[in-house]
């Protein structure tokens, strides 16, 4: 009997996850397109002043699946590096360490700070009396459980840098999947985490490929690549085609020319919200209303070459205040801990926005004084000389959770989801916040639910479904 044949549209760890497991397992024959000229999508990396950088800060994360650690182990080898976790949070002009430590805590906090958050957290000793005609948001569902203090210091104004909207204005589902410390509870576990006596194994570690994070998805490209799976990049889809309530193929664009393939099953993890503009014929207007409806927060990447070997020791700086307009600053060395070059680093910082914001269409040079005059505002100046700047432009960077978003993403969901053949999972293909290890499990449950005969098994996809609901973003 001939293997199905699978059309994966992109190639971020989602897309490279299911295209490897798939043809590993000898399950499907496999063509996966992308639009860009190389794999990884948000989570790959690119030589810059003879370093590898990433997309941002990513990290692999301990909590990662069991099955998709193992395969990762397996694909990198020693290349796989166990690091320990070095950042810090600037919070009322004062840096705390991140992960959080209990020590740290109480010797860094402003006393204002501490007497507010012991304040907060008796009062949810006593009993309180909830209004049930008050809306829950992001705003209100985070007070009751973490108290006004953190969440007017610390989450308000990062939730405003990081989604543009008033805390109010979003969804409570934005803080139950952005927040993993959504209670006073949870945040006591993390801090107690670090503390001896009570350290968990992995608190405070993480994984992260010798050669940078995109060694990952490239990792998963090759082998995919050796398993079968066939790949086309540079290769933007034009049309995903149906008839009678069914998959027939894709059309995409190769070398100026438009070019198509047959397909059984069409699995995609490119934006929902594109992904319907792409269906031909295309959805009823009441549908495209809905994609309408649904945002991503973009984010531009600045990298600053600085001559000199290292800026600081921290792996990542966490920017809440909303008057520094960058939200966080990495430095790859720290990450995997290489020496790279003596005489120079990188600095990545990252700059939530929106298309529509006037910072979208500065230049670099632009971009790097912007980085300059907010590091000096942080009291962290660049006194080496800037050797060079670049940038990076990502449009779908973090679903944004409007209050209401959710009747028009399940119209959305439920009209792809009766398309036969058509599978769309992913951070972007579901809408949804995730790590890349959440990512990698979806495409192992995906290839998980494609029977030997060529069929999705439904019910089983369902219940994956409501595993990935219960995935919250690990920072």
């Amino acid at each position: 009997m001939p293997k199905p044949h699978v059309v994966i549209l992109g190639a971020g760890p989602a897309g490279l996850g299911a295209a490897y497991r798939l043809t590993r397992d000898e399950r499907a024959q496999v063509t996966v397109l992308e639009r860009n000229p190389v794999v990884g999508g948000n989570a790959g990396s690119f030589p810059l002043a003879g370093m590898s950088v990433d997309y941002g800060s990513h990290r692999l994360h301990p909590a990662c699946d069991a099955r998709v650690l193992a395969d990762i182990r397996a694909l990198l080898g020693d290349d796989l590096l166990d690091r320990p976790r070095h950042g810090r949070i600037r919070l009322q002009k004062r840096w705390i360490h991140f992960p959080l430590k209990p020590l740290d805590l109480l010797i860094h906090l402003s006393p204002a700070f501490t007497f507010g958050f012991i304040g907060d957290a008796a009062s949810k000793l006593l009993p309180r009396k909830q209004d049930a005609a008050a809306e829950a948001n992001f705003a209100s569902v985070l007070e009751q459980s973490l108290g006004k203090t953190i969440c007017r210091e610390f989450y308000f104004p990062y939730a405003r840098k990081l989604w543009g909207l008033e805390p109010q204005e979003l969804a409570p589902e934005q803080g139950k999947r952005r927040v993993g410390a959504n209670s006073l509870g949870k945040m006591l576990s993390k801090v107690l985490a670090s503390a001896p006596g009570f350290k968990r194994q992995g608190a405070g570690r993480f994984f992260y490929p010798r050669r940078g994070y995109g060694q990952i998805s490239e990792a998963y490209h090759f082998a995919a690549r050796a398993a079968g799976a066939s790949f086309v990049l540079g290769a933007p889809v034009d049309a995903v085609e149906t008839e009678r309530g069914a998959v027939t193929g894709v059309r995409y664009l190769r070398d100026g020319k438009v070019e198509h393939i047959a397909a059984e099953h069409v699995w995609s993890t490119i934006p929902l919200t594109v992904l319907a503009n792409l269906l031909t014929p295309p959805p009823p207007p009441e549908l495209l209303a809905a994609a309408r409806a649904l945002d991503y927060r973009a984010m531009i990447l600045i990298y600053a070459v600085l001559g000199q070997a290292q800026f600081s020791e921290y792996d990542a700086h966490y920017f809440p205040e909303t008057e520094i307009p960058i939200s966080r600053l990495s430095e790859p060395k720290n990450y995997s801990g290489a020496k790279g070059p003596r005489d120079r680093t990188v600095l990545c910082a990252e700059l939530p926005c929106s298309p529509d914001d006037a910072v979208w269409s500065m230049s670099d040079r632009e971009l790097g004084e912007l980085l300059c005059h907010a590091l000096q505002r942080a009291e962290m100046p660049i006194r080496a000389p800037v050797r060079q700047v670049v940038t990076r432009r990502l449009r779908y960077a973090y679903p944004i959770y409007r209050r209401g978003y959710e009747d028009a993403f399940r119209a959305l969901d439920r009209f792809v989801d009766g398309i036969d053949g058509l599978l769309t999972f992913g951070r972007q293909g579901l809408f949804a916040h995730d790590n890349t290890h959440h990512a990698l499990y979806m495409a192992y449950a995906a290839a998980d639910c494609l029977d030997a005969a060529g069929r999705l098994d439904r019910e089983g996809w369902a219940q994956a479904r409501r595993v990935f609901e219960t995935h919250v973003v690990e920072d």
